[in-house]
């Protein structure tokens, strides 16, 4: 109970230093691999969706009893309040039904069932209002077991994104500036210094992710956000990874395999990248893809293997503790990715339950006092390729909700001073 109770609070401290007042529910154990799947992506990533396109949340549960599952979807303001809409009013149809499909695992060693709720479906036949949403998923005992958050936008203006080198000169090899230029178009947006809001983020990451941040300059219909600190973010480095897309032998970042009650995957030993010199190594910018090699559908027919991650560091002895995270497991921070010195080894290890599939990851630092250090391990270079997004919030005067009404998206391949 006491371990819970600090793993809550950690969460909580990490939920304020980031843009969401709103912290997200976790699944338990047996819940894995939880996607979003539209038609633009295939990968595990932050939703951010297109209003009036389908997609779907899919998740897989580790055990053999077939659970029921319900959801519900409720609409939220720019900063995680919830907003004054009622339901009819954001949505075509109801909710809190139960989700129907799902699929029994096929030829795996670990059963599992795998569920698939799409929306619209006949239940619940579309989303109205653009905005953030929270879903929630209840067992058939109405408790809660997990919430993810994703977004609908409506294109109404235009959203430039580039990237540049820190201004400040202290940080110009560790940082990477987000410059904005928004043009409204025909859009009337009234006092944009009041009722316009942005939200930076960087490779899909909402806890680091930047907000409350004012338009610069207005010149004409464009509003332009060219500042030296305030739209910065630490470069760090590229994302490690590795492949378990054939679980009976070594891929790519997997040094050797063995099969137990399940397939284990050894992954060679890393190391701290922060006084080496940066190397690029294309990844994809946290995210993760589910493939598995001799399958007709991987959705039943991957497998889960135990993945062994070790980390070569010494012991850290002032409270420090390091996780690893990306956008498999929502850049939590649990019991499950966080990391144990082994004293006969030398090196910080943990074992985590994926699906086969390709996957980025990073070992991040947290402090005593609950601090987020992306850089401690992995270094920060601003040659660092890292995936920005840029989400633009109206609330005209007198709305009751907060609009969401550009995305602008840009990579740091091509950064520039």
């Amino acid at each position: 109970m006491i371990k819970n109770i600090c793993f809550f609070l950690l969460a909580l401290i990490l939920s304020t230093q980031g843009f969401s007042q709103i912290s997200e529910v976790n699944p338990p154990d047996y819940i894995k691999t939880i996607t979003f799947r539209s038609r633009t992506s295939s990968q595990g990533q932050l939703p951010i969706i297109r209003l009036g396109e389908a997609f779907n949340l899919e998740f897989d549960v580790l055990t053999t009893d077939e659970p029921d599952f319900y959801y519900t979807i409720e609409h939220y303001n720019y900063d995680w309040t919830k907003s004054n809409l009622v339901k009819m009013e954001y949505m075509n149809g109801f909710d809190n039904y139960r989700i129907v499909n799902y699929q029994n695992s096929f030829n795996a060693y670990q059963l599992y069932s795998h569920y698939d709720l799409k929306i619209p479906n006949q239940q619940t036949r579309g989303l109205t209002k653009s905005g953030n949403y929270i879903i929630s998923i209840y067992n058939e005992d109405q408790d809660l077991v997990f919430t993810r958050k994703f977004m609908m936008y409506k294109e109404q203006l235009g959203v430039a994104v580039s990237i540049k080198r820190m201004r400040d000169v202290k940080y110009i090899d560790s940082k990477q500036s987000v410059d904005i230029a928004i043009n409204s178009g025909g859009l009337n947006l009234n006092n944009p210094k009041q009722t316009v809001k942005t939200l930076i983020i960087q490779n899909n990451n909402l806890n680091t992710a930047i907000s409350n941040v004012k338009p610069q300059y207005t010149i004409g219909k464009e509003l332009l956000y060219k500042y030296t600190n305030e739209t910065a973010f630490w470069a760090s480095n590229e994302f490690r990874f590795f492949e378990t897309k054939d679980v009976r032998g070594a891929n790519t970042g997997v040094q050797f395999t063995d099969l137990k009650n399940i397939y284990h995957s050894y992954l060679f030993a890393d190391g701290s990248r922060n006084n080496q010199p940066y190397t690029y190594n294309p990844d994809i910018n946290g995210n993760f893809q589910i493939t598995a090699i001799d399958t007709d559908d991987i959705d039943i027919e991957a497998d889960y293997t135990n993945v062994h991650f070790s980390l070569i560091h010494p012991e850290f002895t002032n409270g420090s503790t390091i996780y690893i995270y990306g956008n498999f497991n929502n850049y939590a921070f649990a019991n499950e990715n966080k990391l144990v010195f082994n004293s006969e080894s030398g090196r910080y290890e943990t074992i985590i339950k994926l699906k086969q599939g390709f996957y980025n990851y990073k070992y991040v630092l947290v402090d005593a006092n609950g601090n987020l250090d992306e850089g401690q391990i992995s270094g920060n270079f601003w040659q660092t390729e890292n995936n920005y997004k840029v989400l633009v919030y109206y609330r005209d005067l007198g709305a009751r909700y907060d609009q969401l009404i550009g995305f602008g998206e840009s990579s740091s391949v091509n950064i520039s001073n």
